[in-house]
């Protein structure tokens, strides 16, 4: 009960974290500010953009099993904040990462998210524009 405590806690927390960055007006402020998201909720920034997907899977193992899939929801919602601030190539790997893992949350969880849905279409649609 308390490590589903801990976890819902921090979620709310990450979670209002990336709310105040989104609201930010330079683009600059933005991308540090998510810098230090991934940073201290994930793990190392760069390992995160430059690993390929199965390594990134591979890296939620250190985290117990019931906190993995929402580790991995902060991780899409730190790259599907992030594809908005890119520019191509690296805006569509982002966006593939993005919805890889979205998808992968999504055939896993036992809880059903109209937002998530949402945001694997638009993901679904930005990928066909880049």
């Amino acid at each position: 009960m308390l490590e589903r405590d801990y976890i819902m806690r921090l979620i709310r927390e990450f979670m209002a974290a990336l709310a105040r960055i989104l609201e930010k007006k330079e683009i600059e402020d933005r991308r540090e500010a998510l810098r230090k998201l991934y940073e201290q909720y994930i793990g190392p920034y760069d390992f995160y953009h430059i690993m390929p997907v199965d390594d990134i899977m591979r890296s939620f193992e250190k985290y117990p099993e019931s906190e993995r899939l929402h580790r991995m929801e902060m991780l899409a919602e730190l790259y599907y904040a992030e594809a908005d601030m890119l520019s191509e190539p690296v805006r569509g790997n982002i966006i593939s990462l993005a919805l890889n893992l979205f998808s992968f949350i999504d055939r896993n969880s036992k809880t059903f998210s109209f937002e998530r849905k949402s945001k694997m279409e638009k993901l679904k649609e930005l990928r066909i524009k880049s």
